[in-house]
């Protein structure tokens, strides 16, 4: 059934300035970039950004997909500082796993953890 996570898109009201934040925070370049969808590459995981509300319902936070992490403290306080709002506080949920989950300016969940 599912082998591994490929694609998280992120729709954003601000698609230049949603380039700009997510390219800032990752330290990354998008290697996708057009108007209407720019596209991160993370060791082969795709976070897409795209500017189209026609078919979505309803803004939220519905899922969360979860990127790995080295410190996940660091990476709250860093994507916090940047203007993320931290939803669910860094816990440790077994086997010195810890996850926390935040919501970038755009209203979309971004999961973090950090395996033990």
């Amino acid at each position: 059934m599912f082998k591994k996570l490929r694609t998280v898109i992120y729709h954003v009201d601000d698609l230049q300035k949603a380039k700009a934040w997510y390219a800032e925070i990752t330290g990354t370049t998008p290697y996708f970039d057009e108007p209407f969808y720019v596209g991160f590459d993370f060791n082969g995981y795709e976070l897409g950004l795209d500017p189209d509300f026609e078919e979505v319902l309803e803004r939220g936070t519905q899922a969360v997909a979860f990127w790995k992490v080295d410190d996940i403290d660091d990476t709250v306080k860093k994507f916090t500082h940047a203007g993320a709002k931290l939803t669910s506080k860094v816990k440790e949920v077994g086997g010195g796993i810890k996850v926390a989950t935040v919501v970038d300016p755009w209203g979309n969940a971004v999961g973090l953890i950090e395996e033990g």
